[in-house]
């Protein structure tokens, strides 16, 4: 996800996708324990996307 759509996003529409998120990665770390990662670079590519949705969301809250 790129930061001009995550900025083209309502509040809640981000915070949806970060609790969206925040649950694909909670489903890699239960499947790496359990040995049937598909996907490893996801783990990464998830992190910074949340990463970015935090950022945006900090400078949301500054501005108002």
């Amino acid at each position: 996800m790129k930061i001009k759509e995550i900025r083209d996003l309502s509040t809640e529409d981000i915070n949806q996708k970060k609790t969206e998120l925040k649950k694909q990665l909670y489903n890699l770390n239960y499947d790496r324990k359990v040995g049937r990662v598909e996907k490893p670079h996801m783990f990464s590519l998830i992190k910074k996307d949340i990463a970015r949705i935090n950022t945006i969301l900090n400078e949301r809250k500054r501005t108002k």
